[in-house]
Protein backbone atom coordinates (compact mmCIF):
# COMPACT_ATOMS: atom_id res chain seq x y z
CA UNK A 1 0.00 0.00 0.00
CA UNK A 2 1.36 3.31 -0.78
CA UNK A 3 2.14 5.92 2.11
CA UNK A 4 0.63 9.10 1.27
CA UNK A 5 2.81 12.23 2.05
CA UNK A 6 1.05 15.26 3.44
CA UNK A 7 2.82 18.92 3.50
CA UNK A 8 1.85 20.44 7.14
CA UNK A 9 2.40 24.44 6.17
CA UNK A 10 2.24 26.49 9.35
CA UNK A 11 4.61 29.27 11.06
CA UNK A 12 3.51 28.11 14.77
CA UNK A 13 6.20 24.61 15.24
CA UNK A 14 3.77 23.42 18.29
CA UNK A 15 0.67 23.15 15.71
CA UNK A 16 3.49 22.05 13.16
CA UNK A 17 4.04 19.36 15.86
CA UNK A 18 0.60 18.61 16.72
CA UNK A 19 -0.78 17.82 13.32
CA UNK A 20 2.15 16.00 12.12
CA UNK A 21 1.91 13.61 15.16
CA UNK A 22 -1.43 12.49 14.72
CA UNK A 23 -1.45 12.53 10.98
CA UNK A 24 2.11 10.06 11.30
CA UNK A 25 -0.49 7.68 13.97
CA UNK A 26 -2.65 7.63 11.17
CA UNK A 27 0.26 6.24 9.10
CA UNK A 28 0.84 9.15 6.36
CA UNK A 29 4.17 10.43 5.88
CA UNK A 30 4.81 13.84 7.02
CA UNK A 31 7.02 17.13 5.61
CA UNK A 32 6.84 20.31 7.34
CA UNK A 33 7.41 23.90 6.20
CA UNK A 34 7.47 27.49 8.24
CA UNK A 35 5.80 30.12 5.27
CA UNK A 36 5.39 29.50 1.81
CA UNK A 37 8.20 29.67 0.24
CA UNK A 38 9.44 26.49 2.16
CA UNK A 39 6.07 25.09 1.50
CA UNK A 40 6.80 25.98 -2.46
CA UNK A 41 10.63 24.48 -2.37
CA UNK A 42 9.28 21.26 -0.67
CA UNK A 43 6.76 20.80 -3.57
CA UNK A 44 9.18 20.92 -6.48
CA UNK A 45 11.40 17.97 -4.49
CA UNK A 46 8.89 15.63 -3.04
CA UNK A 47 6.03 14.30 -4.55
CA UNK A 48 2.26 15.29 -2.00
CA UNK A 49 -0.69 14.08 -1.56
CA UNK A 50 -2.17 16.82 0.67
CA UNK A 51 -1.34 20.18 1.48
CA UNK A 52 -2.65 21.80 5.23
CA UNK A 53 -1.86 25.34 4.61
CA UNK A 54 -2.06 28.22 7.48
CA UNK A 55 -3.10 31.58 6.21
CA UNK A 56 -1.40 34.18 8.08
CA UNK A 57 2.57 33.17 7.96
CA UNK A 58 5.49 35.63 7.08
CA UNK A 59 7.54 35.63 3.97
CA UNK A 60 4.57 34.11 1.99
CA UNK A 61 1.29 33.98 3.36
CA UNK A 62 -1.48 31.03 2.36
CA UNK A 63 -3.34 33.02 0.13
CA UNK A 64 -0.31 33.55 -1.86
CA UNK A 65 0.95 30.24 -1.41
CA UNK A 66 -2.71 28.97 -2.59
CA UNK A 67 -2.48 30.92 -5.87
CA UNK A 68 1.17 30.00 -6.49
CA UNK A 69 0.63 26.21 -5.97
CA UNK A 70 -2.47 25.71 -8.25
CA UNK A 71 -0.47 27.36 -10.95
CA UNK A 72 0.55 23.40 -11.72
CA UNK A 73 -0.61 21.81 -8.80
CA UNK A 74 -3.82 19.91 -8.10
CA UNK A 75 -3.79 18.11 -5.12
CA UNK A 76 -6.56 19.06 -2.02
CA UNK A 77 -5.39 22.11 0.16
CA UNK A 78 -6.79 22.66 3.54
CA UNK A 79 -6.54 26.26 4.65
CA UNK A 80 -6.00 26.72 8.41
CA UNK A 81 -6.58 30.49 10.35
CA UNK A 82 -7.34 31.56 13.30
CA UNK A 83 -9.94 33.46 11.81
CA UNK A 84 -13.60 32.19 11.39
CA UNK A 85 -15.04 35.28 9.00
CA UNK A 86 -17.01 34.54 6.09
CA UNK A 87 -14.61 36.52 4.08
CA UNK A 88 -11.66 35.05 5.45
CA UNK A 89 -13.52 31.42 4.00
CA UNK A 90 -14.14 32.48 0.91
CA UNK A 91 -10.75 34.46 0.25
CA UNK A 92 -9.30 30.64 1.17
CA UNK A 93 -11.95 28.72 -1.01
CA UNK A 94 -11.62 31.10 -4.17
CA UNK A 95 -8.20 30.93 -4.31
CA UNK A 96 -8.02 27.28 -4.60
CA UNK A 97 -8.56 25.69 -1.19
CA UNK A 98 -10.91 22.69 -1.05
CA UNK A 99 -11.73 22.76 2.87
CA UNK A 100 -11.57 25.53 5.30
CA UNK A 101 -11.06 24.85 9.11
CA UNK A 102 -10.42 27.57 12.18
CA UNK A 103 -8.30 27.59 14.97
CA UNK A 104 -8.45 26.18 17.41
CA UNK A 105 -9.49 23.13 15.79
CA UNK A 106 -10.19 19.69 16.97
CA UNK A 107 -7.07 17.63 15.61
CA UNK A 108 -9.37 14.69 14.45
CA UNK A 109 -11.76 16.56 12.98
CA UNK A 110 -8.74 17.60 10.61
CA UNK A 111 -7.65 14.21 10.36
CA UNK A 112 -11.06 13.41 9.51
CA UNK A 113 -11.42 16.57 6.49
CA UNK A 114 -7.62 14.72 5.59
CA UNK A 115 -9.25 11.16 4.78
CA UNK A 116 -12.41 12.97 3.50
CA UNK A 117 -10.23 15.52 0.96
CA UNK A 118 -8.28 12.07 0.22
CA UNK A 119 -11.10 9.76 -0.91
CA UNK A 120 -12.63 12.54 -3.13
CA UNK A 121 -9.44 13.31 -4.87
CA UNK A 122 -8.79 9.64 -5.34
CA UNK A 123 -11.98 9.26 -6.75
CA UNK A 124 -11.85 12.25 -9.55
CA UNK A 125 -8.67 11.03 -10.94
CA UNK A 126 -10.01 7.45 -11.14
CA UNK A 127 -12.75 9.25 -13.03
CA UNK A 128 -10.50 11.51 -15.04
CA UNK A 129 -8.02 8.27 -16.05
CA UNK A 130 -10.91 5.91 -17.10
CA UNK A 131 -12.06 8.85 -19.46
CA UNK A 132 -8.72 9.69 -21.01
CA UNK A 133 -8.98 7.24 -23.40
CA UNK A 134 -12.36 8.30 -24.20
CA UNK A 135 -13.37 10.31 -27.79
CA UNK A 136 -16.47 12.03 -28.45
CA UNK A 137 -17.42 14.10 -31.41
CA UNK A 138 -21.29 14.39 -31.10
CA UNK A 139 -23.03 11.37 -30.64
CA UNK A 140 -20.20 8.96 -31.66
CA UNK A 141 -18.51 7.18 -28.89
CA UNK A 142 -14.89 5.69 -29.12
CA UNK A 143 -13.29 3.86 -26.07
CA UNK A 144 -9.42 3.46 -26.90
CA UNK A 145 -9.27 1.27 -23.70
CA UNK A 146 -11.90 -1.27 -24.38
CA UNK A 147 -11.56 -0.83 -28.55
CA UNK A 148 -15.34 -0.43 -28.17
CA UNK A 149 -17.24 2.49 -30.78
CA UNK A 150 -20.70 3.37 -30.39
CA UNK A 151 -23.05 5.59 -31.66
CA UNK A 152 -25.80 6.67 -29.77
CA UNK A 153 -25.10 3.88 -27.35
CA UNK A 154 -25.48 1.60 -30.76
CA UNK A 155 -22.44 -0.48 -30.30
CA UNK A 156 -20.22 -0.50 -33.81
CA UNK A 157 -18.35 -3.12 -35.08
CA UNK A 158 -14.66 -2.11 -36.73
CA UNK A 159 -11.95 -3.79 -37.64
CA UNK A 160 -8.41 -3.50 -35.62
CA UNK A 161 -7.41 -1.44 -39.10
CA UNK A 162 -10.98 0.25 -39.37
CA UNK A 163 -10.35 1.22 -35.67
CA UNK A 164 -6.90 2.63 -35.74
CA UNK A 165 -7.96 5.25 -38.72
CA UNK A 166 -11.46 6.30 -37.19
CA UNK A 167 -9.19 6.87 -33.78
CA UNK A 168 -6.04 8.94 -35.60
CA UNK A 169 -8.62 10.96 -37.14
CA UNK A 170 -10.76 11.53 -33.83
CA UNK A 171 -7.87 12.07 -31.46
CA UNK A 172 -6.67 14.76 -34.11
CA UNK A 173 -9.97 16.76 -35.02
CA UNK A 174 -9.79 19.29 -37.44
CA UNK A 175 -6.92 18.27 -38.91
CA UNK A 176 -6.29 17.09 -42.69
CA UNK A 177 -4.52 13.83 -42.90
CA UNK A 178 -3.00 12.62 -46.76
CA UNK A 179 -3.99 8.96 -47.59
CA UNK A 180 -0.30 8.81 -47.49
CA UNK A 181 -0.15 10.15 -43.54
CA UNK A 182 -3.16 7.63 -42.45
CA UNK A 183 -1.13 4.60 -44.36
CA UNK A 184 2.19 5.20 -42.66
CA UNK A 185 0.45 6.07 -39.47
CA UNK A 186 -1.93 3.05 -38.91
CA UNK A 187 0.28 0.56 -41.21
CA UNK A 188 3.46 1.38 -40.04
CA UNK A 189 5.12 0.91 -43.56
CA UNK A 190 5.87 3.31 -46.53
CA UNK A 191 3.31 4.25 -48.60
CA UNK A 192 2.70 3.36 -52.46
CA UNK A 193 1.29 5.69 -55.00
CA UNK A 194 -1.03 3.12 -56.58
CA UNK A 195 -2.19 1.59 -53.24
CA UNK A 196 -5.70 2.43 -52.78
CA UNK A 197 -6.28 0.46 -49.38
CA UNK A 198 -6.67 3.42 -46.97
CA UNK A 199 -9.37 4.50 -49.35
CA UNK A 200 -11.25 1.23 -48.95
CA UNK A 201 -11.07 1.42 -45.53
CA UNK A 202 -12.36 4.13 -45.36
CA UNK A 203 -15.82 3.60 -47.51
CA UNK A 204 -16.07 0.72 -44.49
CA UNK A 205 -16.13 3.10 -41.79
CA UNK A 206 -18.38 5.32 -43.20
CA UNK A 207 -20.72 2.22 -44.36
CA UNK A 208 -20.61 1.60 -40.48
CA UNK A 209 -20.91 4.72 -38.42
CA UNK A 210 -23.01 7.13 -41.31
CA UNK A 211 -26.25 6.85 -41.75
CA UNK A 212 -25.93 8.70 -45.23
CA UNK A 213 -22.20 7.40 -46.24
CA UNK A 214 -22.18 9.61 -49.31
CA UNK A 215 -22.90 12.48 -46.97
CA UNK A 216 -20.61 11.72 -44.34
CA UNK A 217 -21.51 13.33 -40.88
CA UNK A 218 -18.34 12.12 -39.45
CA UNK A 219 -15.29 11.78 -41.82
CA UNK A 220 -14.93 14.55 -44.44
CA UNK A 221 -13.60 14.53 -47.61
CA UNK A 222 -10.91 17.18 -48.28
CA UNK A 223 -10.72 17.15 -51.92
CA UNK A 224 -7.45 16.58 -52.97
CA UNK A 225 -5.65 16.98 -49.54
CA UNK A 226 -6.92 13.86 -47.45
CA UNK A 227 -9.54 13.35 -44.79
CA UNK A 228 -10.42 14.83 -41.62
CA UNK A 229 -13.05 14.62 -38.20
CA UNK A 230 -14.15 18.09 -37.41
CA UNK A 231 -13.65 19.47 -33.83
Amino acid sequence: MEIETILVVDDEKEIRDLIGIYLANEGYKVIKAANGLEALNHLEKEETDLIILDIMMPSMDGIEACIKIRENKNMPIIMLSAKSEDMDKILGLTTGADDYITKPFNPLELIARVKSQLRRYKKLNAIQEKNEGIIEVDDLLINMNTHEVKISDKEIRLTPREFDILCLLAKNKGIVFSIEKIYESVWNEEFFESDNTVMVHIRKIREKIEEEPRKPRFIKTVWGVGYKIEG
